[in-house]
């Protein structure tokens, strides 16, 4: 017995997970918004005993809610999906980093289940077919085919016109009646 995998099936999955990813995102930087410096000196206090200064410890804190918060939206909606996914990639790199430096393995293991997810969403990216970015592209593609027809026609009219001129200086035709 073998398993078929239909084209839509697919991008609905793929939708499905991209929106359910994004809202994660998006929900853990929302969340943090309004004590976003209770979070950084949380995030100070957890990374204390390590070797990191403060002040970096500060800077990537005060970084991580408002990139989780625009990833998140991004990769929700379906916008500049790619660019967001390697941005959330990028975000991941340096929250499994701290996490490791810390010990913390349980929580290095749930970022490992959201990087496989990541990772998901940039492999299939070629599914992306409900989103912005589709929606974008293929108004794109509209207006350029668009544009190529009004070429055309501007090409087929120029050489008309062209080849009417030059027969006319030939051959007047209408100098017979005159």
């Amino acid at each position: 017995m073998s398993v078929e995998l239909r084209k839509k099936d697919i991008v609905a999955a793929y939708t499905f997970l991209r929106i359910v990813v994004g809202v994660n995102y998006f929900n853990h930087g929302f969340v943090r918004l309004g004590n976003m410096g209770g979070f950084i000196d949380r995030m100070v206090e957890t990374m204390k005993d390590t070797y990191l200064p403060e002040f970096l410890v500060r800077i990537n804190a005060a970084i991580v809610t408002p990139l989780e918060l625009i990833v998140g939206l991004l990769i929700a909606i379906g916008l500049f999906t790619r660019s967001a996914l390697i941005a959330c990639f990028c975000l991941m790199i340096m929250l499994m980093y701290g996490i490791t430096l810390i010990q913390n393995w349980s929580t290095a293991t749930d970022q490992l289940v959201y990087n496989i997810c990541l990772f998901i969403l940039l492999a299939g990216v070629g599914y992306n077919s409900v989103s912005v970015d589709s929606w974008l592209r293929n108004k794109r593609t509209k207006r350029n085919n668009l544009d190529s027809g009004d070429r055309l026609e501007e090409t087929v009219t120029k050489f008309v016109k062209n080849f009417w001129i030059k027969n006319n200086r030939r051959h007047n035709l209408f100098s017979r009646f005159k």
